[in-house]
């Protein structure tokens, strides 16, 4: 993987968390700009997804299973957009409670990811 991608992903989806997790605090529900941050976190788990793939098509392979790597990146990219979705249905402080903790699991994904292929990048 590539390690400023990696950092960049748990950084954002760590700044999205702490956002989204203080307008909950304040009993707000997600706005349209916790939805540009959800956007801007779901673009870099969607360019991470693909450079994951590209480098197991070139033939490089993970430390550990592939089946593992794989399932650990589409989680990845799905994370924040399936919170979104759920924020919209939740209109309350609850919606953006659930975006916060999709969030930390992001950034844990991200280093669970740094470790299933080895710990070093390109």
């Amino acid at each position: 993987m590539i390690d400023a991608l990696t950092i960049a992903l748990g950084v954002t989806a760590l700044a999205l968390a702490a956002w989204c997790g203080f307008a909950a605090y304040r009993d707000q529900p997600t706005k349209d700009w916790h939805f540009i941050g959800m956007a801007v976190v779901t673009l870099l788990g969607l360019a991470q997804l693909v450079v994951g793939i590209v480098r197991l098509a070139r033939g490089e392979h993970p430390h550990d299973s592939v089946a593992i790597f794989v399932a650990y990146l589409i989680g990845s990219a799905l994370a924040v957009p399936v919170a979104a979705f759920m924020s919209l249905a939740e209109r309350t402080r609850w919606g953006s409670a659930t975006v916060a903790g999709a969030a930390v699991v992001l950034a844990v994904l991200e280093v669970r990811l740094y470790d299933i292929w080895g710990g070093s990048g390109a």
